[in-house]
């Protein structure tokens, strides 16, 4: 067997969304009057979606489901103006896609942003590029690590688990291949550290964009 379907996180794998992602929070904040974070923070409030990324920004003395759903409406209007303010992918990452393509891997974007970020981004970003699937947060659909997105990918690329591989940046990522039964694969450029990928599995570990597709065409399958 090889490798025929590979799966990627969009926030800290492919693109660089930390900028955007704190100013748009950083702006919902300041318009109920709660403190700001410094951006390097937001590296841990993401990834989880959106919910429980404004449940982290908001004072825990402030975390009423009212004032939640306010903050998120307001964070949602800003991002829909800033999400590719600064955001753009990581230096080599279309390269990297594109050499898969060639050798006929199938590509799929699986992100716990919500879904019509999560497709704009990427049609904007990659549009050269053919995906099989793009999925973000759908309602209905339990967020990553629940391995129930990764299973509907796979059976549309009409692969199998051993022959896909789940790329990402953060321990719920390697989680989401884990329980998926896909090959974990972690990168060290984005938001997360090495220690978080390997003790949530990670089968094999990244440095650069530059090995991605090397690292994908050699995983031990």
């Amino acid at each position: 067997m090889a490798i025929k379907l590979a799966l990627f996180d969009l926030d800290g794998t492919l693109v660089n969304t930390l900028a955007d992602l704190a100013y748009s929070c950083n702006c919902a904040l300041q318009t109920f009057g709660f403190p700001t974070h410094p951006q390097e923070e937001y590296r841990y409030f993401v990834g989880n979606g959106v919910y429980k990324l404004i449940e982290r920004i908001v004072p825990p003395q402030d975390r009423t489901p009212e004032l939640l759903a306010q903050v998120k409406a307001e964070f949602d209007r800003n991002y829909e103006k800033y999400y590719l303010r600064e955001s753009k992918p990581y230096p080599g990452i279309g390269g990297q896609l594109t050499i898969l393509r060639e050798r006929g891997i199938q590509l799929g974007v699986l992100s716990n942003k919500a879904h019509a970020f999560t497709s704009l981004m990427v049609k904007t970003l990659f549009a050269g590029i053919d995906f099989t699937c793009v999925f973000g947060q759908r309602e209905g659909v339990p967020t990553k690590p629940n391995p129930q997105a990764v299973l509907e990918m796979i059976k549309l690329a009409g692969v199998t688990p051993g022959e896909t591989c789940f790329v990402g940046d953060s321990g719920v990522d390697m989680l989401t291949g884990v329980n998926s039964g896909a090959h974990p694969v972690g990168v060290l450029w984005g938001f997360r550290e090495s220690e978080e990928l390997r003790k949530a599995g990670a089968q094999a570990l990244v440095s650069e964009p530059g090995q991605l597709a090397e690292i994908c065409l050699g995983l031990p399958v």
